[in-house]
């Protein structure tokens, strides 16, 4: 079968017959258009490099391509930010908060039901020894080993639920006074229309620093979400711009012989628009 089709391509050339002279065989360079997926796969990757490709006004490439690095800088300069206020304010809980504070403390707070807050609806990790608890064994964990040997997990859930939760206020260092009136060390705030939070001087200072932190983490990944959408925006705009341009791919046309439809006698490529 192979040397069937060989044989037929080179009969086929054999007999082709294209006429040098006609320019009607010439009428455009294929060399001279581009296909219109190239400017937008390369706006795709480089945003603004396919509308340089169509020749564009030098402003809309100056724009996607502008885009993109106020997107870059923005992700860069709005994490870094955030990770620098992350390293404070986990360093002002491990200065200000304290495991045996909160035991002792939650005692003074919450006096007739103490142990209930301490179990709570949320749990610190504890290591002791290198083996691992929850802080709702803190009542027993205590009474079997010295509070130096019991060492609370620090990792993101520990410096969430120490900000968020009022089952764990009493860790705070700031100097213990009636935790339920509007003023003083210790003090509660309405959260909305029916839920109140307690906080001290320490806690909302530091609430205020993990805030700050959560906000820039979002502006950084609004800005990828820009940075994305650029992407997404320069491709399509590229393509849909080299369609206007090139409206339609070359139409390729064969002339064949008239007694038999195997042999080509020419070619003709053309372009309409």
């Amino acid at each position: 079968m192979k040397k069937i089709l060989l044989l037929s391509m080179f009969i086929s050339f054999s007999y082709s017959q294209i006429e040098l002279y006609n320019k009607d065989y010439y009428s455009f360079n294929r060399d001279s258009i581009n296909n219109s997926n190239n400017a937008m796969i390369k706006s795709f990757l480089i945003p603004g490099w396919g509308q340089i490709q169509n020749k564009e006004p030098l402003w809309k490439p100056a724009v996607f391509f502008g885009i993109e690095i106020l997107g870059i800088f923005s992700i860069y300069k709005y994490d870094k930010k955030a990770e620098m206020i992350r390293h404070d304010f986990e360093s002002f809980a491990d200065k200000h908060w304290g495991l045996e504070r909160w035991y002792n403390n939650t005692k003074k707070i919450f006096p007739d039901k103490w142990k209930e807050i301490l179990i709570g609806t949320h749990k610190l990790e504890l290591n002791i020894n290198g083996n691992y608890y929850y802080s709702d064994q803190l009542v027993s964990l205590s009474n079997n080993y010295p509070w130096g040997s019991i060492k609370v997990v620090r990792d993101r859930d520990f410096y969430e639920n120490i900000g968020k939760y009022d089952q764990f206020v009493g860790g705070w260092d700031d100097p213990y006074d009636n935790p339920f009136d509007q003023k003083g060390n210790w003090y509660t705030i309405k959260k909305g229309k029916y839920e109140s939070i307690i906080l001290t001087e320490q806690k909302d200072y530091y609430r205020h620093l993990r805030d700050k932190s959560n906000l820039l983490k979002h502006y950084a990944k609004y800005s990828v979400t820009i940075v994305m959408l650029n992407h997404l925006v320069s491709g399509i705009e590229a393509s849909l711009n080299k369609s206007r341009i090139d409206n339609y791919l070359p139409k390729i046309h064969f002339y064949q012989y008239s007694h038999t439809s195997f042999l080509v006698k020419g070619v003709k490529i053309s372009y309409e628009w």
